[in-house]
């Protein structure tokens, strides 16, 4: 297993620590680094990865700036000289952080939890095809499909409704969880809203209604409720 990295920290020893610190792990490949945090913005735009090491306090934009702005979010590792910045990133869901000056036994400890984070998930999905995997308030939840009453956006996150338990909390996009749904069970019917088809009890008047929820369907959704008489 290899996993896909990139590290932007402006301040040029630091980032040189990073790199040599990265060189020592196997798995991991570090594909590029930046000293620039906007040009390493960019780049995550356009290649997104799964592991990102960002200081948080940087000019022209935060490392949680950064984090929040990225729409394809990877597993964050972040790195602060200050202390009191650490729970801003927890705050983000990130894995870990990294306290400067950086020793390389802490940095070994948050790079094995990266590992047994992405081989858990690898286990996880050739175990089941009927639940889903999220990260929410620092841990792994499985979430049965048949649990999920509704998806909704909240801001950064989504709140995932279940039927007879507390919605979860996670620092995901619609877009992004749709990729890991089965596309015959789920429908997006608004921008803030993704429904599981089975536990729809009826459609008028432009919404859906569910046990739980009447939810909007959005102009731009709207073929959704022809596509749901025709099923």
């Amino acid at each position: 297993m290899q996993i896909k990295c990139v590290a932007i920290d402006d301040e040029p020893l630091a980032l040189e620590l990073l790199k040599e610190y990265i060189a020592r792990f196997p798995f991991l490949k570090l594909v590029h680094a930046f000293d620039d945090p906007l040009a390493g913005s960019e780049f995550l735009r356009a290649h997104p990865v799964e592991l990102l090491f960002v200081d948080i306090n940087m000019p022209d934009i935060s490392g949680i700036n950064l984090v929040k702005s990225l729409s394809d979010k990877p597993i964050v590792i972040f790195t602060t000289a200050h202390k009191e910045f650490a729970h801003e990133g927890y705050e983000l869901d990130a894995l870990d952080y990294l306290l400067k000056p950086i020793q390389p036994e802490r940095f070994e400890k948050a790079v094995n939890k990266v590992l047994a984070y992405f081989q858990y998930m690898q286990k996880a999905k050739a175990n089941t095809d009927d639940a889903l995997f999220v990260r929410s308030e620092y841990q792994l939840i499985k979430i049965g499909l048949d649990e999920i009453e509704y998806i909704e956006s909240v801001d950064d996150y989504l709140k995932i409704h279940r039927s007879g338990a507390r919605p979860v909390m996670t620092l995901m996009t619609l877009k992004a969880i749709l990729e890991k749904l089965p596309d015959s069970r789920f429908k997006r019917i608004h921008r803030s809203y993704v429904v599981p088809l089975s536990k729809i009890k009826s459609l008028a008047n432009r919404k859906v209604q569910l046990a739980s929820a009447e939810l909007p369907i959005s102009d731009r959704y709207a073929s959704f409720i022809k596509d749901w008489k025709t099923r």
